[in-house]
């Protein structure tokens, strides 16, 4: 079974950054989609980048755009989010799941589908502090 760890959360004032880091065991494809997505207390998960390894492309919401940066070293099979500038309302866990099939999506589908990652990390906590 397809075995998703993210890391790198934590407390940070408004501003600064992290890298969160998501690595994945068992299994590994780079036709496999990965993403980050986020949750805040109450509110739906939504995603916020997305990487098709075979071939890098990445998509990113208006929300991070210019501030994120979702990269990948297949060698270690882990995906990372480099967050800059980051604000309060970026506190929230951030999930990083997988597709788990071979299939490339839209821009739509790689932030807005959940339904079409299978697998999923236990998430890490951001907090951002005013």
């Amino acid at each position: 079974q397809v075995q998703l760890v993210e890391s790198g959360g934590g407390s940070v004032q408004a501003g600064g950054s992290l890298t969160l880091s998501c690595v994945t065991s068992k299994i590994y494809n780079t036709r496999y989609y990965m993403a980050w997505f986020r949750q805040a207390p109450g509110k739906e998960r939504e995603g916020v980048a997305a990487i098709y390894p075979f071939t890098g492309v990445t998509h990113y919401d208006d929300s991070v755009k210019g501030r994120c940066a979702v990269s990948q070293d297949k060698v270690k099979h882990t995906m990372y989010l480099q967050m800059n500038n980051l604000k309060p309302e970026d506190t929230v866990i951030y999930y990083c799941p997988a597709t788990g099939y071979s299939l490339a999506l839209t821009s739509d589908q790689a932030l807005g589908a959940r339904e079409e990652y299978i697998y999923w990390g236990q998430g890490t906590q951001v907090t951002v502090s005013s």
